[in-house]
């Protein structure tokens, strides 16, 4: 798995961690299926559903997605949704 892969996974695993358990599972299981699957689009409309009037937030969503895109293979991105089910089917989420 590449890099870029191992740190959608450990940055996912960490909000999972930290967060108060299934109140934030399901809101970090909807942004890292769009992050990992969606849009470019989709997924800066999402993250402007938590910070409206910030611009600067949304084009670097933006760009962090267009990134993970160009590097991450469909392989690369199913290993990753592959490994986060694992963290959701924990008894913390």
């Amino acid at each position: 798995m590449k890099p870029a892969a191992d740190l959608v996974l450990l940055g996912a695993a960490l909000l999972l961690i930290s967060g108060a358990y299934g109140d934030l599972c399901s809101t970090v299981k909807e942004d890292v299926a769009l992050f990992l699957h969606g849009s470019t689009d989709e997924y800066v409309a999402y993250v402007a559903r938590y910070n409206t009037d910030d611009t600067a937030v949304q084009e670097n969503a933006r760009l962090l997605k267009q990134c993970v895109d160009d590097k991450l293979s469909k392989e690369d991105k199913q290993n990753a949704s592959s490994g986060l089910e694992k963290i959701y089917s924990s008894r913390l989420c």
